[in-house]
C-alpha cells in the first residue's frame, strides 16, 4: 500500500475525511492551525529575537517561561496538520511546498535539540540584560529562518497541485 493510500485509509476510517469535508470542518481546523502557529511563533519567535539582542530589557528567563505555550502551539499544529494531510493526501505527499515545509520543521527541531543540549544551560546563568554568546545567536537566527520557511511553504501548498510523477522519491 502506498503512502497516499495509507493516509487516505486513515482519513476515512477515523472520520477525519468526513468531518473535514463538512461546511465548517476545514475552516474550523484552519483557524485552530493558525491559532497554534500564533502560539508557536509568538513565543519561540519572541525568544529567538531576544537571543538575537532585541529587547535586552526583557529577561531571557521570563521569555523562556513562555516556551511551553509554543510547545502547545506546535502540538496543536501537528494535530491539525495531520487532519489536513489525511483529508487530501495526494495534495500534500507529492507537493514540493509541503515537502519543503516538513524539511524546515525537521531542521527547526534539530536546531532546538542542539540549543538545549549545548547552550541552554549557559544561557540560563547569564545576567538578565547581558548579550548571549554568538552560537546562541546563530541558533536563534536558524530557528527564525526555519519557522519563516515553514510559514512560507505552508502558504504555497495551496498554489501547487502537482501530479504524482513529479515526486520521483514518493
Amino acid at each position: 500500500m502506498s503512502m497516499v493510500e495509507t493516509l487516505t485509509t486513515i482519513g476515512h476510517h477515523s472520520g477525519i475525511f468526513v468531518f473535514m469535508n463538512t461546511q465548517w470542518g476545514w475552516p474550523l481546523i484552519e483557524s485552530l492551525h493558525f491559532a497554534g502557529l500564533t502560539l508557536l511563533l509568538g513565543t519561540v519567535g519572541l525568544f529567538d529575537l531576544r537571543l538575537l539582542g532585541l529587547g535586552k530589557g526583557i529577561p531571557i528567563k521570563a521569555l523562556h517561561s513562555l516556551v511551553p505555550l509554543g510547545v502547545a502551539g506546535f502540538v496543536l499544529n501537528s494535530l491539525t496538520g495531520f487532519m489536513f494531510v489525511v483529508s487530501d493526501p495526494g495534495q500534500y505527499v507529492y507537493n514540493p511546498a509541503f515537502q519543503t515545509k516538513m524539511l524546515a520543521m525537521i531542521l527547526a527541531g534539530i536546531n532546538m535539540l542542539v540549543f538545549y543540549a549545548v547552550l541552554a544551560g549557559r544561557i540560563r546563568t547569564l545576567p538578565d540584560t547581558m548579550s548571549v554568546p554568538m552560537p546562541a545567536r546563530v541558533i536563534a537566527l536558524i530557528s527564525l529562518g526555519c519557522w519563516c520557511s515553514v510559514i512560507a511553504a505552508g502558504r504555497l501548498i495551496t498554489f501547487y497541485r502537482p501530479p504524482e510523477f513529479w515526486c520521483f522519491w514518493c
